[in-house]
């Protein structure tokens, strides 16, 4: 396999989306995982608030385990991977990790986000969130963000890809800062 998967990792507010796209302006196709959660809500007809798609992802792992969003994504990754490189914005679990890691190998980086939770919640509720038809940026409280941060430890598996990453890329500066930051990974 020639085309390579790159899985972006990091905390809400900490800059993935970001970096996912400087990696779709290198050419990357791009697969959001989290995708999955908002059609969800959009096919029960729920509102995209914090509790719901909160409710929907734990659904989703109570029904097809904690590897769910990459059970369920990997026929969309074979699928792109035969014309390109693919970006992936918003691995989560251990289980998703050690799922997609068996399955593409050596083919498969992680790309972690780092900014330190006051930085992030500033962020978080300074968003703005206007013209975003595919509701991939939301506003939180920094108590929404806090308790959000809190679910993802405990319930998400979230810490494990993130000490796994290949590349650790500290976002505390500006978004410029952090696109060179980003065009000096190479795989």
């Amino acid at each position: 396999m020639s085309n390579k998967i790159i899985c972006i990792v990091g905390m809400p507010g900490a800059g993935k989306s970001t970096v996912a796209d400087e990696f779709v302006k290198q050419g990357f196709a791009y697969l959001r995982f989290g995708q999955i959660t908002l059609d969800k809500i959009k096919e029960e007809g729920l509102e995209p608030t914090e509790a719901n798609e909160k409710k929907i992802r734990e659904d989703l792992r109570r029904k097809y385990g904690m590897g769910a969003f990459a059970a369920l994504n990997i026929p969309k990754l074979d699928e792109l991977l035969k014309k390109s490189n693919i970006v992936v914005d918003g691995l989560y679990s251990w289980s998703e990790y050690k799922i997609l890691k068996e399955k593409y190998g050596e083919a498969m980086y992680v790309a972690a986000v780092y900014s330190p939770p006051k930085l992030r919640y500033e962020r978080l509720e300074d968003r703005k969130v206007e013209n975003d038809a595919k509701q991939r940026f939301r506003s939180l409280t920094k108590e929404d963000a806090k308790a959000r941060d809190y679910a993802e430890i405990e319930n998400s598996e979230k810490g494990g890809p993130i000490a796994m990453a290949d590349f650790t890329v500290v976002n505390t500066g500006t978004i410029e800062e952090l696109k060179k930051k980003v065009n000096e990974i190479s795989v």
